[in-house]
């Protein structure tokens, strides 16, 4: 039985490419103006990503849900809790270090930032097996909302200021907390 309907995973979706947001503002402030493809590269980088981790996280999920089926909807609820303030804890700290130009469209940097935004949703995906989530049709939605939500980071990051990012993240984490306390109250009642 699915106990998350496709809202739910929409906004855990939305919840979860935060940090993408965060990532495409900030590598669109800091390089300036980015071509097309480079925009793409990294939208797709990061889609591709988020759309896997979910899976991976399902499957290693499956393997342990039968040992816990009487507590799941708790541990899906922690495992979102925890993303979810963790979330929120790195909205608040300092993340731009230095004021050097780095290209984050190619190469290593962009591999690491794609695992990087993409850890959270590797933690959904092991909630999702224990919920019983339809996991293709939630890493597909993950990775096209991460895909979007990035391209629309880059395009933001033209015209705003460094603040919004740390607010993204903030909001996302709160989603992810929200989507936790919905499931943990459905099985409540």
């Amino acid at each position: 039985m699915n106990s998350l309907d496709f809202v739910s995973i929409l906004f855990t979706a939305i919840g979860l490419s935060a940090d993408c947001f965060a990532v495409a503002l900030s590598g669109s402030l800091s390089k300036g103006t980015l071509s097309f493809p480079s925009i793409f590269r990294v939208a797709l980088a990061f889609g591709l990503f988020q759309a896997l981790m979910p899976f991976l996280g399902w499957l290693a999920g499956r393997t342990v849900v039968d040992l816990i089926a009487d507590y799941d909807h708790w541990v899906a609820f922690l495992l979102l809790f925890v993303v979810g303030s963790r979330m929120i804890w790195e909205s608040f700290r300092s993340k731009d270090k230095s004021n050097d130009k780095v290209d984050i469209t190619r190469g290593f940097l962009l591999l690491t930032l794609s695992i990087a935004t993409s850890i959270d949703a590797l933690a959904v995906g092991l909630s999702f097996a224990f919920l019983m989530v339809n996991i293709t049709l939630a890493s597909l939605t993950i990775g096209v909302v991460a895909f979007v939500v990035t391209a629309i980071g880059f395009l933001v990051g033209r015209k705003a200021g460094k603040v919004i990012g740390g607010r993204a993240e903030a909001i996302g984490g709160i989603v992810l907390i929200g989507i936790g306390l919905k499931i943990l109250l459905a099985h409540m009642v």
